[in-house]
């Protein structure tokens, strides 16, 4: 018999990540041999765009992890976008991403009003759609290989 509980709990999280961690690592040998490497543990990677008064006109936030840089939140003012501020923040930490951390791909997720066309330009290729995420909505996968 059990006793469900639904209150958000942070050590049980901690513990449930940690068990989790440890059974993918029992069954994986890819994820075995990451164990004891820099890959093992993500890594932020951040690049910001300022502008000639020193306000944020784009950034990119993003995390490496067994050698895939992975892209969370991308961003240009509307007063800059169109002159390639987007694709130089992408550049750059992929460059990072590259040479800095050995990674090999990239990988980012962005709604079908966004930015899917802008991630295909820059070589980004869709593996994956996920339809009505949120209701109404496609969410894309696209990955790359640097």
């Amino acid at each position: 018999m059990f006793r469900f509980e639904t209150e958000v709990d942070k050590a049980r999280r901690i513990l449930l990540g940690q068990r989790l961690t440890d059974t993918n690592t029992e069954a994986s040998s890819a994820l075995r041999a990451l164990r004891g490497t820099p890959g093992e543990r993500e890594q932020p990677l951040h690049v910001w765009a300022m502008d000639e008064r020193g306000g944020l006109a784009g950034g990119l936030t993003a995390r490496t992890w067994a050698s895939w840089l992975l892209v969370d939140l991308l961003w240009v003012d509307a007063a800059h976008r169109g002159a390639g501020l987007g694709a130089q923040l992408l550049s750059r930490a992929e460059e990072s991403a590259r040479t800095d951390r050995s990674c090999a791909y990239a990988r980012v997720e962005t709604w079908d009003f966004q930015a899917p066309g802008f991630y295909r330009r820059q070589g980004y290729e869709v593996v994956g759609e996920v339809p009505d995420y949120p209701p109404g909505v496609t969410e894309f996968i696209l990955t790359k290989r640097l």
